[in-house]
């Protein structure tokens, strides 16, 4: 698969792919918690597309919020991290890897759907 071109704006809070803009993940994300939180994305990525297969609608839903908590925790999601001050940045990524790490299922669990039912509610 060719990788797109992306662009960043001016200001640096956005990235532009094919003519759209989104917004950049949290530039002061250490590298370790990025490649743990992305891991999480495309694992629940993968079990969106298991679940609408084969899952009920309260199985996609709750792997849907698995993608909403990994790309709230990188910063594309929510509070705009420019507005959040380091603390605040560091608070939201951190109570994101702890609620997925908690969700996830043993490597040989079932495979991505396996860890549906264990995502934690949110506070």
């Amino acid at each position: 698969m060719a990788r797109r071109e992306v662009e960043f704006t001016d200001d640096g809070r956005w990235i532009v792919v094919d003519g759209r803009r989104w917004r950049r993940q949290d530039p002061e994300l250490p590298q370790q918690v990025e490649a743990r939180l992305k891991s999480h994305l495309g694992r629940a990525r993968s079990a969106v597309r298991t679940v609408r297969r084969s899952g009920t609608e309260a199985e996609l839903r709750a792997v849907r919020d698995r993608v909403q908590l990994a790309k709230t925790g990188l910063g594309e999601r929510g509070t705009p991290w420019w507005e959040q001050t380091p603390e605040q940045r560091r608070a939201r990524w951190t109570d994101a890897l702890e609620r997925l790490d908690a969700a996830a299922p043993p490597d040989d669990a079932g495979g991505p759907a396996a860890a549906v039912l264990r995502m934690p509610d949110a506070d």
